[in-house]
């Protein structure tokens, strides 16, 4: 649906597991739309890869996509553990906990985007360029 309201026709994706995310958005391009030339402008970029990596992706992903343009990170609430003490979260989680703490906060201070977190799934921070 936000592809649609963006009237979005380049999109990249960072990261695929099980390529149900690209599949959609795939689907979700008009007829003339295009998925992933690195040379070209986006007017989307989807984010789910690596977590430690984030704020890496969001400096490469700011300079790719246009003004006005979204980048959506996944997995910005991390189960829930973003506001919780690290001892109180789940062994397999701690790895990604600190790092995604750390990107919701340099992405709350990047003036160069305004955000939204929206709590769907395990928490969707969209970012519209601005600058």
């Amino acid at each position: 649906m936000l592809l649609k309201l963006m009237n979005a026709k380049k999109t990249l994706e960072i990261g695929v597991f099980t390529g149900y995310s690209l599949l959609t958005t795939a689907l979700a391009l008009p007829h003339d739309g295009q998925e992933g030339k690195l040379k070209m402008e986006f007017d989307f970029v989807f984010v789910d890869a690596d977590k430690p990596n984030y704020i890496n992706y969001h400096e490469q992903a700011i300079k790719l996509v246009k003004v006005g343009g979204v980048i959506a990170y996944d997995n910005t609430l991390w189960y829930g553990s973003v506001v919780s003490n690290e001892e109180e979260v789940p062994e397999r989680l701690r790895a990604s906990q600190k790092p995604i703490i750390e990107l919701n906060k340099y992405l709350a201070s990047d003036p160069r985007i305004e955000i939204a977190q929206i709590s769907i799934g395990d928490g969707v921070t969209l970012c519209r360029r601005v600058l």
